[in-house]
């Protein structure tokens, strides 16, 4: 089987055009949860919520797609030396994650001082990020929105207000899962920060946090940021992106209470909210 170029640019985070997309496959995947939606006026285009298990979904559906599981250590020059051609097969060619700020963030890259301060309308790509080290007092706050996640300079009071309130350190390293892989994840479970996670107020988002993040940091150090306004903000949030996802996560469940209220809201108002609103406030 030959997997299409538009699932390859899907699994490996891009955006692709709702009309590159098998139309069935696409209706599938959105009833399933596995797509965001960006619409342009009457266009619309794709990218996956979560890679790794759009990769398994496809996988659990059809064996053949099990080439998207080649070993990531099979290099694109490797393959390029050997056959001629480094596109045979999807391989990852940049590891690592995004990060970001809007106060300079004093860190270690493989022992040596590294200064995450980026300039507004840019951020820092962390590839090696094995040696990237923070001062222990940073929260590290992962955004699923790349729009958010450029634009925190936009965000600022919201986050210092949400961290004074609830007794955080007002030190902040952004980061970011895209391109979506696990090496945000793995990096998380070598360090010993604060993990906040703000993410689209959905259950897809919901489990997303659930799932990846705090199974592995655990309830002590990893939590959802869930605004003080969010009850209103539901009130004109997205009736169709809940439908589309009842489905499959209407069992969702938590033991945080703050979370678990999170849950019961959205399941009464039948609504799903875009964390993108609270850009510029």
């Amino acid at each position: 089987m030959v997997v299409s170029a538009s699932i390859q640019a899907l699994i490996a985070g891009e955006q692709v055009a709702g009309s590159k997309l098998n139309s069935k496959l696409r209706d599938e995947l959105l009833a399933e949860g596995m797509l965001l939606v960006t619409s342009r006026g009457s266009r619309k285009s794709y990218r996956a919520r979560d890679t790794e298990a759009l990769k398994r979904f496809l996988t659990d559906r059809d064996e053949s797609y099990r080439i998207l599981e080649v070993n990531a250590s099979d290099s694109r020059a490797s393959m390029a030396a050997e056959t001629g051609n480094s596109k045979l097969v999807m391989v990852r060619s940049c590891p690592g994650f995004p990060v970001n700020s809007y106060e300079p963030i004093e860190c270690l890259l493989d022992g040596k001082p590294f200064v995450v301060n980026p300039q507004e309308g840019s951020f820092l790509f962390v590839s090696d990020w094995e040696k990237f080290a923070i001062p222990e007092d940073v929260v590290v706050t992962g955004i699923e929105n790349m729009e958010n996640f450029r634009m925190i300079r936009k965000q600022r009071v919201f986050f210092e207000e949400y961290l004074q309130a609830h007794k955080l350190s007002d030190r902040v390293l952004f980061v970011s899962r895209y391109p979506q892989s696990t090496d945000l994840r793995r990096w998380l479970c070598t360090i010993s920060n604060h993990y906040l996670h703000f993410g689209d107020f959905d259950l897809a988002g919901i489990h997303i946090f659930l799932f990846d993040f705090q199974q592995y940091l655990g309830k002590e150090r990893a939590s959802f940021l869930i605004p003080g306004d969010i009850e209103s903000r539901l009130k004109s949030g997205s009736s169709k992106r809940y439908d589309e996802q009842y489905c499959r996560f209407k069992d969702i469940k938590s033991d945080v209470c703050e979370i678990q209220q999170l849950i019961d809201l959205i399941h009464r108002e039948r609504k799903a909210y875009d964390q993108e609103g609270y850009i510029g406030l």
